[in-house]
């Protein structure tokens, strides 16, 4: 509607238009000018009934015929209103033409028609087109296109009914339902295929029988088969028949094809006859002719040098037992005979045959009493050789039935009289033979004589060493006692002290001699305890090193002192040193070029004593070094600050922390104080918190910190700074290690806040520049569109 009325007013417009050139060239006309000359190349030059000549734009353009002709846009109107339904305009210079649509055809059947001789746009029926839809489908034809369908018998793959094969990519497939399943207890007997309306039939199994149901399986349009319906109920023989002579074997089952086995009962032997019973097709079982008589298996065999043990019975299951008579054995492998099922005895494997224990056997260092008998009941007596004794309980074996000769706890064991006895202040001289007939000698020792009447003991065969009647009483008795030593020997008249051991002789005499009186002179030996040569090390000042010396009956020591440091923060860190001097002091003193922060290995030797000793020690770290920092005052609320520092050893355990504290009130700041606030942890207004930690470790000799970026350092927020007000930026160097601290503080800046005469012009100057934008934007905007329009 809204098309149509600027169509109209488009149209209206024109018309006056060309009403007042037309006037205005029919003036023109009257006053002698060739108006046809003047008409542009796409009008033509018409005369009027009174003689005045108008120039008139040619059919497919619009224009006042003179100065311009211009194209006329005939499809603007729309192409159902200037070719018809279902049509296509389109516009060309000085005239238009008509297509149809996609599903329609001209009725001329040209490509291209003009509306006014007649043409228009019929349906095209595409179903005519042969397979337009593929194998299986069914084409219908609709306004402009058509739709497919799958036939009975046929399923849509890869989309939706319905469809169109060339834009969906759908196509119709043949119903295929597959192999068909066999319901239970039935058989498939005839199949034609998986296909739509395929059959398959189906009976019952063997040992089944049919009860309801339909028999055949119809392949359906949604590719599952359809039925059967076929029941069938399995066929049953019932109990098998029972007979009052057998027994029977039978699984319990009824079905068809099961089988009962019918045996004669014990005594009771098979004459013939059928034994088995089989469940038919028709649910009975068949016919059984056993027929059984007792059995009877008579006397039972003899067998030489065996007794019979039988209770005179001959029936089936009925046991005869044969023993060996006394001094035979069964040399078979069997003594009991049944009677079988089939009307013997069971043979028996039993052969009697004399015992004999062969040779009685022989132990170790005995001898053998045996008059060479080895039948049931001889006897063997054994006696051990003489020097040994029988450590067991018996000596006496006998042949026994089963042939062989009763165990005997005999052990014949060499006779030892051990160790022999001991008797005060006299030596033992012994070959260390224990055997029997050892002899022992026995003295006195010196300073003392035999007040016995005997000094020889023998070892007897009883195992005991023979009583010997010595007494040796002293001289000058025992040896004196001296404080801190013991006698190294003594012969009863010289005795030879020496001292203990981690003692010492340090005057005196170490012999002690018994006198004519009988007495002892006493030795003067002085035992004195040795002390180690090192003791009580220890490091003091850091660098220095003492200790207690011992010098043992010595005036001078040799000492060589070895230290090795290292650092656990400097892994290739390494100092070694070596100092060797003489001292003869009780309380030696040396000090040493330690380094800082360093953990010592220090070990001291004694070259004459050979004795060594090592302690450890640690010296302290030093303050880090002061970097290079200019101090500045600066504006703003993010300043760059920058210093320069010198690489140390100990930047593996140096870090910067940059503090930031507010000008307000009364400031204090504690360099010393290992308190480090957080931006998030203090409360407004922030009087001072810690904005960024740097390793030092890796950091170069150029450091630049822009305080206030909004970034974390080393797990700390570097929070922006408030404008309008001061900040004193301080730099703390730390250095920490095995629990000591060294720092030092450097004030790095002070920050003083933007004024408020600042902060306005700025805003003002803002606001001006935002202005002029915005006025220059919508200047634009406004000619933009009126160029639109």
């Amino acid at each position: 509607m809204r098309k149509d009325r600027m169509f109209w007013s488009t149209a209206a417009l024109s018309m006056v238009f060309l009403i007042h050139f037309g006037f205005t060239i029919s003036t023109v006309g009257t006053q002698g000018v060739d108006v046809c000359a003047t008409c542009h190349v796409n009008a033509t030059c018409e005369e009027k009934a009174d003689g005045h000549k108008v120039c008139n734009c040619m059919y497919g353009f619009v224009g006042n015929g003179r100065t311009h002709c211009q194209d006329k846009d005939e499809c603007q109107i729309g192409a159902n209103k200037i070719c018809g339904n279902h049509t296509a305009c389109h516009n060309t210079y000085g005239s238009f033409y008509c297509t149809c649509l996609t599903g329609y055809h001209p009725s001329n059947n040209m490509a291209t028609f003009i509306p006014n001789d007649g043409t228009f746009c019929d349906d095209v029926d595409e179903c005519l087109v042969q397979g337009i839809c593929g194998e299986g489908a069914q084409c219908s034809n609709i306004q402009g296109s058509f739709n497919c369908r799958c036939q009975v018998g046929y399923q849509l793959e890869n989309g939706q009914e319905p469809f169109r094969p060339s834009q969906d990519k759908s196509y119709c497939t043949a119903v295929d339902c597959g192999p068909p399943q066999s319901a239970a207890h039935t058989v498939r007997l005839s199949f034609t295929g998986t296909s739509y309306l395929s059959q398959a039939v189906f009976g019952c199994s063997e040992g089944f029988r049919w009860k309801s149901g339909n028999t055949t399986a119809v392949c359906g349009a949604e590719r599952v088969w359809e039925g059967p319906s076929l029941v069938c109920e399995e066929i049953k023989c019932g109990d098998p028949p029972v007979f009052p002579q057998a027994t029977h074997q039978w699984n319990g089952s009824t079905a068809v094809g099961s089988r009962v086995e019918y045996f004669c009962n014990e005594g009771l032997w098979p004459m013939g006859g059928e034994h088995m019973s089989v469940c038919g097709g028709h649910g009975s079982w068949t016919n059984v002719t056993l027929q059984c008589k007792e059995v009877d298996c008579g006397e039972p065999p003899s067998f030489p040098h065996a007794a019979m043990l039988w209770n005179q019975s001959s029936r089936v299951g009925a046991q005869v037992h044969y023993q060996c008579n006394v001094g035979f054995y069964n040399a078979g492998k069997g003594n009991v005979s049944l009677c079988t099922t089939d009307g013997y005895w069971d043979p028996v494997d039993i052969l009697c045959q004399e015992v004999d224990c062969g040779e009685p056997p022989s132990f170790s260092h005995a001898a053998m009493l045996w008059n060479q008998s080895s039948r049931v009941g001889a006897q063997v007596h054994y006696q051990c050789h003489v020097g040994f004794y029988n450590a067991g309980k018996g000596n006496v074996s006998l042949c026994t039935t089963d042939g062989s000769w009763d165990p005997v706890d005999i052990l014949c064991q060499e006779v030892d009289c051990g160790e022999p006895p001991s008797f005060p202040h006299a030596a033992m001289f012994w070959n260390q033979s224990s055997r029997v007939v050892a002899q022992v000698h026995y003295q006195c020792n010196d300073g003392f004589y035999n007040a016995g009447k005997g000094n020889v003991s023998l070892c007897t065969t009883d195992g005991y060493w023979d009583p010997v009647d010595i007494l040796c009483q002293a001289l000058c008795g025992p040896a004196p006692w001296l404080p801190h030593a013991v006698v190294e020997w003594q012969n009863g008249t010289v005795a030879v002290h020496r001292c203990q051991d981690g003692y010492r002789s340090r005057t005196g005499s170490n012999i002690s001699l018994c006198g004519p009186a009988q007495t002892w002179h006493a030795a003067t030996l002085v035992c004195r305890e040795v002390k180690p040569p090192i003791s009580k090390a220890e490091v003091f000042n850091e660098s220095c090193l003492r200790w207690k010396a011992e010098m043992n009956g010595g005036h001078h020591e040799h000492y060589t002192v070895q230290f090795v440091g290292s650092r656990a923060y400097q892994k290739a860190f390494q100092d070694k040193q070596m100092l060797v001097f003489k001292s003869g002091a009780n309380r030696p003193e040396l000090c040493m070029n330690l380094l800082p922060g360093t953990n010592y290995s220090i070990n001291i030797t004694a070259q004459t004593a050979n004795f060594s000793l090592t302690i450890s020690a640690n010296t302290s770290i030093q303050a880090p070094p002061v970097p290079h920092v200019t101090f500045r005052d600066v504006e703003g609320s993010c300043p760059t600050l920058g210093l320069h520092r010198t690489i140390h050893p100990q930047d593996a355990i140096s870090i910067y922390q940059v503090f930031v504290l507010l000008l307000e009130g009364k400031v204090v700041f504690d360099c010393s104080s290992p308190h480090t606030p957080h931006f998030y942890g203090c409360q407004e207004p922030c009087q001072e918190y810690v904005a960024a930690e740097v390793q030092l470790a890796g950091t170069g000799r150029k450091l630049f910190f822009t305080v206030g970026d909004h970034q974390w350092y080393g797990g700390y927020y570097n929070a922006p700074l408030e404008n309008g007000k001061d900040y004193y930026i301080i730099l703390r160097a730390v250095s920490q290690w095995a629990g000591v601290r060294k720092q030092y503080c450097v004030i790095w800046a002070k920050v003083k806040g933007a004024s408020y005469i600042i902060e306005s012009v700025t805003l003002l100057t803002g606001g001006s520049i935002g202005l002029v934008a915005f006025i220059v934007l919508m200047g634009y905007s406004y000619t933009w569109y009126c160029k639109k329009q």
